[in-house]
């Protein structure tokens, strides 16, 4: 059979973002010269899903559609599975299959356990029981994609002898990650890890960055070490290849795409606009959208 993968990125406002996932394509490919491998993005770039599927689909006999995305919201469970069935309309003799996204697993939870090591290796004083740890992702209005965060922060705290380890969002979702360094603090934390639950960088990650140097100023007596995105770490890749390798070979079944899927109109999808409790905080960036490739 003539396949073709489909890596879909989130895409992002910040160039550099994109330039990530076009480099993170550019190893897949060199990896795996065997499989044909197209690239697109589902916002703030050239080729968007549509073009994508069409382009894989051209000399294919089965697309495998691959997420570069860590939680399952609007995107995941609406966007593409619409785009998908609509690309089915148009090439009738093409089989298109839908990989899983990267969600809560033991791949991603390694890469994590790893980021916090390294972190606490770069404190002071490397006492768990005094160093809290945030877990901080970008928000959605879908539960599930927040409680896939809330599943794998409490996976952090079982691992290891760290007293506090909670959750953060960038946007929509509560609590934010300057109220949760607050508790912490108020708590008695003497060292605070942030730890970015996102792929790729872009507006999101710069903005975290510059959110931990504040933090640094607010609160001088503690320190803070923060990780960085990890769309890169061989934890990711080799869960990718190891799903694309598995729908190859009938060991692992698609994630199904109805045929209503197909009615689906942009204005349904989860980007998050309306979260009610936005509009009493305007200095919040609503606006943003994932960086997580997310």
């Amino acid at each position: 059979m003539k396949d073709t993968i489909l890596l879909v990125g989130h895409g992002s406002r910040e160039k550099s973002g994109n330039d990530e996932i076009e480099r993170f394509a550019a190893l897949w490919r060199a990896r795996h010269p065997h499989w044909r491998t197209e690239l697109c993005f589902i916002e703030f770039a050239e080729v968007e899903v549509e073009d994508g599927l069409d382009l894989a689909a051209t000399g294919s006999e089965r697309v495998i559609v691959v997420p570069l995305i860590l939680n399952a919201a609007g995107h995941v469970n609406v966007e593409i599975p619409s785009h998908i069935a609509r690309a089915r309309l148009r090439h009738a003799g093409v089989r298109f299959d839908y990989a899983p996204h990267l969600g809560v697993c033991e791949p991603v939870l390694e890469v994590l356990r790893r980021q916090l090591k390294q972190c606490m290796h770069a404190l002071d004083m490397p006492d768990p029981t005094g160093t809290g740890v945030v877990l901080l992702g970008r928000g959605s209005s879908n539960r599930e994609a927040n409680g896939e965060m809330a599943r794998m922060a409490r996976w952090l705290f079982e691992e290891g002898d760290h007293e506090l380890v909670d959750l953060a969002f960038t946007g929509i979702a509560w609590p934010r990650l300057e109220r949760v360094v607050q508790r912490q603090v108020q708590l008695g934390m003497r060292q605070v890890i942030v730890l970015p639950y996102y792929l790729f960088t872009g507006t999101l990650i710069q903005r975290i960055g510059r959110q931990v140097e504040h933090l640094r100023l607010q609160y001088p007596q503690v320190r803070f070490a923060s990780g960085t995105h990890f769309g890169f770490e061989p934890e990711i890749a080799q869960l990718l290849a190891g799903r694309v390798d598995a729908l190859m070979h009938g060991a692992l079944a698609a994630v199904p795409v109805s045929d209503e899927a197909a009615q689906w109109e942009a204005h349904h999808h989860d980007h998050d606009h309306a979260h009610p409790h936005e509009h009493a905080h305007p200095h919040e960036h609503a606006h943003d959208h994932a960086e997580h490739g997310h």
